[in-house]
C-alpha cells in the first residue's frame, strides 16, 4: 500500500482530524474500476474505523475513516452549463452569480462539497443540493458540529472531505 498516499492524516492536536488517502490505480497495477473499488474497500475496512467513506472517479479513489461521521468525493473537472449550475446551486448561492474564473472547476467542486457532506450527513441520496449550503462558504471551513477540507488533486480532479466534529 505504499502507493497509496494520505492527503489529510488524523493529528495530535485539539480537534481529531479524520484519515483521508488518494489510491491511484496505475501506481499498484489496478486494470479497471473494478479492482480499485475492490483495493478501496479492503483498505478502508483494514482502518478498523468507526465510521468511514469512499468515492471513485477512474483511476483515482479517496478513502476515508474517523472516529465520527465521515464523507469524502472526488470529481473529474467537467464542462459546467448553468442549468447543471442551478440545479446544485442554493437560492443563497445562485445570488451571487457566475464565478469569472474557472466555472467548471468551481462548479464541479461544490458539487463534491455538497457530496462530501450529503454522505457524512448519512445518505447522499437523501439530500437536495439545491438546500444543502455549500461547505467552501462555511468561515474557517465550519459550521455547527460539521467542519470541510477541499483536498489538493491536481488540475483535473476536485475532492473534499466533511467530518463531524467532536468538540
Amino acid at each position: 500500500m505504499s502507493s497509496d498516499r494520505p492527503l489529510l492524516v488524523a493529528g495530535s492536536g485539539a480537534e481529531v482530524l479524520p484519515e483521508v488517502w488518494l489510491i491511484d490505480a496505475r501506481t499498484i497495477g489496478l486494470p479497471d474500476e473494478a479492482a480499485l473499488r475492490e483495493h478501496a474497500r479492503k483498505r478502508s475496512a483494514d482502518a478498523g474505523a468507526s465510521f468511514s467513506s469512499r468515492s471513485y472517479r477512474f483511476p483515482f479513489a479517496l478513502v476515508a475513516w474517523h472516529t465520527l461521521a465521515v464523507g469524502v468525493d472526488i470529481e473529474r473537472i467537467e464542462p459546467c452549463d448553468e442549468a447543471f449550475a442551478d440545479s446544485i446551486r442554493t437560492p443563497d448561492e445562485r445570488a451571487g452569480g457566475l464565478p469569472r474564473d474557472d466555472p467548471d472547476r468551481f462548479f464541479t467542486s461544490l458539487w463534491s462539497s455538497k457530496e462530501a457532506l450529503s454522505k457524512a450527513l448519512g445518505d447522499a441520496l437523501e439530500y437536495d443540493p439545491r438546500w444543502l449550503e455549500g461547505p467552501g462558504a462555511w468561515p474557517e471551513g465550519r459550521s455547527g458540529p460539521w467542519s470541510a477540507h477541499p483536498l489538493e488533486l491536481g488540475p483535473e480532479h476536485v475532492g473534499w472531505v466533511c467530518w463531524r466534529r467532536d468538540s
